[in-house]
């Protein structure tokens, strides 16, 4: 199975830390992120790891290469020259990933303990274009979601935003939010007709309006989002923690 990783970004809420490496490499626990989420990946079954590289690409390169890519095969998207977002970098690497079965693609900066065989198995299942890991916690900006889970639309409750894609399904939707982690098939890449720099969710709300993009509600007991510095301070201890029992 194949899969790619989100690690392009620049990683400003991390600075000073980021003024001198990429975010894929910042340690927690004693161990890179970028480390972390392709052992993951790689247990859970995915031999071919797409990584997009923006910010300090060779010290990415050089890091993969010391650790003779983990063991799976592993590609490189470059987009030193300009970043593409999450759309246009999926976009960017889609030779990497065409073939017959689902796609997952993980934020380097999401840890979780979410069970990614079942994700894949209940994507499969749903004969869902697109399925978007989400759960029930405090942000501005969600995701919205008829009674099937089906995406209907996209709201920022800071400043009262509401876009729809279904405006039938949006009045009695239930608010969910985005955990940085989603299953596409493959067939999306003949689908998306945006060019450049552009996001993913963009995408997913066009989309749903005439193809099932459908969410996954993740109940389990461990989610972090360690872009943000308290978080990466708290991970650091959960996971020095973890590795002294």
């Amino acid at each position: 199975m194949k899969a790619m990783i989100f690690a392009a970004g620049l990683g400003t809420r991390l600075k000073p830390l980021t003024d001198r490496m990429p975010k894929a490499l910042v340690p927690v626990g004693g161990k890179p992120l970028l480390q972390i989420v392709v052992e993951k990946l790689a247990a859970a079954g995915f031999s071919e790891i797409v990584v997009n590289v923006h910010h300090f690409p060779e010290m990415i390169r050089e890091f993969a290469e010391q650790h003779h890519h983990f063991g799976v095969t592993l590609h490189i998207s470059d987009e030193s020259e300009a970043i593409l977002d999450t759309g246009g970098g999926l976009m960017k690497a889609a030779d990497l990933l065409l073939g017959d079965m689902p796609v997952l693609i993980h934020n380097v900066d999401i840890l979780s303990d979410l069970d990614l065989q079942k994700l894949i198995a209940h994507h499969q299942a749903s004969g869902a274009l697109a399925t978007v890991v989400v759960r029930e916690r405090h942000t501005q900006r969600y995701l919205l979601f008829d009674e099937e889970l089906r995406l209907a639309g996209w709201t920022n409750r800071a400043i009262g935003e509401v876009r729809t894609t279904r405006p039938e399904a949006v009045k009695n939707a239930r608010a969910l939010a985005f955990s940085g982690i989603q299953v596409i098939d493959p067939k999306i890449f003949s689908l998306i007709t945006q060019c450049g720099k552009f996001s993913i969710i963009d995408t997913y709300l066009e989309l749903a309006a005439h193809w099932p993009v459908m969410g996954y509600w993740d109940r389990s007991p461990l989610w972090m989002d360690v872009g943000k510095p308290e978080q990466l301070e708290l991970a650091g201890k959960l996971f020095s923690s973890s590795q002294n029992h």
